[in-house]
Order: structure tokens, then C-alpha cells, then sequence
């Protein structure tokens, strides 16, 4: 094997959402994290290729590369991509980031538990509690979230019902679990399928929406309510969502269906969990504290063959 580049990754998942988390790079040189990210999807085109695609990835995949801070203060940068280039934020990733950098000992632990992590959405602050040299636990929190709309009616094909637009990390189109006839489990991943698909098809060319939300609020005075989020490449997201839970978080709020005190937990089709509560309400945006952990499923380098007919890699959905 004649390897021509090499790259060392770490992986993580939160919540079943995956991160690739990539420190050496190639240099280039940038004046702040602004430039680099503008700079980023041509200048590392064939990185994003190599790493994210298949054979080495898949199409849910998610890229972070970790540089040092450019802004005083910070105790790390990020940018954060995905198949089709840069991301301004990932709330996942932040919790992937610090997990990985404080687990392998390139992050020095500090007793504040108090860390800063510079992104080109500006620099977040996250709380990191260690036990026994594991991240146990992150919290952050959330860009403020507001209603858009409710009650928007949709119409297609057999489909008769409404939705709720709300403006997250994404614009969120939230669809109500009560009326269908199946429950959001495993068992019934054709139905949600289909009816993703389905609604998907019906937005299309009507509104600008990020993400499109099913949304099961029935255990919601227990503190937990259940989702399953779609893109709009029809990809099913596989964690419950840091921005799910907050748009509907902000949906159930605004409807007085739970109180400002109430934690809520949101679980995925496949038993992975988030939880958010309330941190501060201004007139009609709410703002959330995130908690999450993360997990490292591996430390991998990933290697370029230039006879590899598939260095480019593909994609399949």
C-alpha cells in the first residue's frame, strides 16, 4: 500500500449523533476563525471528502476540526462541517469536542469545571464534570428560540393536518404525533418513513424549513416527550436533536402545555436522550440549558491510497 496522506480522528457520539473530531489537518494560515471558515470547504474539500464519505464515513456523519483559540479567553476553536461544507453551530459537537480533548488529556481538566469554546457563531461557554477521568456530563446553552407560526395548515395528497413553525438553530416544522395511527418505535420505521417523506414533499417550495419534527408530547406531564427529526435530504437524524428539543420545548411552552419549572427529556426513536430546561424567557423567545454526554467510540487513522479509485468516496441515503 503506497499511502500517499494520513489522518488521525477521533469519534464520539452524543445521543447516537456522531462526530469525527480532526486535529491535524493541514495548516492554513488565518487571521481569525471567520476567515478559516470561509476558507474551509475549498481548502479542505478533499478532507471532507476523504473523512466524512463512504468508505471511511456515511451520510449522517458530522466533521469538527480543532485549531487553537484565536480569541483571548477561549480555550479552544472549532469549525464544524458536514458533506456539504461548514456549519456556524452544533450543539452536539461541542459536547464531542470537550469530551474528546479533556478524555485524552489534550484539554487540561480545570476544578472550575468551566470551559470556552470559540466557534464562528461566537464563543460558548460549557460546564464539563469529571469522574474518574470520564466526562460524565455538558451542559450549555441554547440560542434563544421563538414561534414562528401555528396552526399552518397542510395539504397533500391524503395528508390533512397543521403544523408549527418554529425558529431554533433551524426553522422547525413541528407535526403533531396525536393524530397518527402508530406509535414512534423502531417497528413502525416504515410508517415514519413514509409519512416523512410524505410531509417533506408537502413543504417543499412553501416554507424554508431546516428540519421537520414528529413530535409524541403524550408523557409530557412525566417530563418526557419522544421525536423524530428529518432533514430535508429525507435523512433521519439520529440523535433526539439539541435544536428538536428546544423548538419543542418552546412549542409546548408557548401552548401552556408544560410549566416554565418543568425538565424535559426527549428520546429518539432508538432510546438515546437529551434534556433541556428552561433557562431564562424574554417576552417570546426562550432560551434552554442542554445536558448531554458523550461517549468515544474510537481513535482512527484514516489513510489516502492514490491508486484508491474510490478516494473521493460516495454517498448513499
Amino acid at each position: 500500500m503506497n499511502i500517499q496522506k494520513a489522518y488521525t480522528a477521533t469519534d464520539v457520539h452524543v445521543a447516537g449523533e456522531v462526530y469525527r473530531i480532526i486535529k491535524d489537518a493541514p495548516f492554513i494560515h488565518s487571521q481569525s476563525l471567520q476567515e478559516l471558515n470561509g476558507q474551509f470547504s475549498l481548502a479542505y474539500e478533499e478532507e471532507i471528502n476523504l473523512l466524512l464519505n463512504e468508505p471511511r464515513g456515511f451520510a449522517g456523519l458530522n466533521g469538527c476540526l480543532v485549531v487553537p483559540p484565536f480569541t483571548s479567553g477561549a480555550d479552544v476553536a472549532v469549525v464544524f462541517f458536514d458533506h456539504k461544507g461548514t456549519v456556524p453551530m452544533q450543539y452536539g459537537g461541542i459536547v464531542a469536542v470537550i469530551t474528546a480533548l479533556l478524555e485524552s488529556g489534550q484539554l487540561k481538566a480545570k476544578s472550575s469545571n468551566e470551559y470556552s469554546v470559540e466557534t464562528v457563531s461566537g464563543v460558548v461557554a460549557a460546564t464539563a464534570v469529571m469522574k474518574d477521568e470520564e466526562v460524565k456530563l455538558v451542559t450549555l446553552k441554547s440560542k434563544p428560540c421563538q414561534i414562528i407560526q401555528t396552526h399552518v395548515p397542510v395539504s397533500y395528497l391524503d395528508l390533512q393536518t397543521e403544523v408549527a413553525l418554529v425558529q431554533a438553530d433551524h426553522l422547525y416544522a413541528i407535526f403533531d404525533k396525536a393524530e397518527l395511527p402508530f406509535e414512534i418505535e423502531m417497528e413502525n420505521l416504515p410508517d415514519i418513513n413514509q409519512w416523512g417523506q410524505k410531509v417533506i414533499e408537502a413543504l417543499e417550495g412553501k416554507y424554508a424549513v431546516s428540519r421537520v419534527v414528529l413530535l409524541d408530547h403524550s408523557q409530557k406531564s412525566e417530563g418526557t416527550i419522544k421525536t423524530v427529526t428529518f432533514r430535508p435530504d429525507r435523512y433521519i437524524v439520529r440523535s433526539p436533536g439539541f435544536g428538536t428539543l428546544a423548538a419543542c420545548s418552546t412549542y409546548l411552552l408557548e401552548n401552556g402545555d408544560i410549566s416554565a419549572s418543568s425538565r424535559i427529556e426527549n428520546e429518539s426513536i432508538f432510546i438515546g436522550k437529551l434534556t433541556a430546561e428552561l433557562s431564562s424567557q424574554l417576552e417570546t423567545e426562550y432560551e434552554f440549558i442542554f445536558s448531554a454526554r458523550g461517549f468515544i467510540t474510537g481513535m482512527q487513522t484514516y489513510v489516502l491510497d492514490p491508486t484508491d479509485p474510490l478516494a473521493a468516496g460516495f454517498l448513499l441515503k
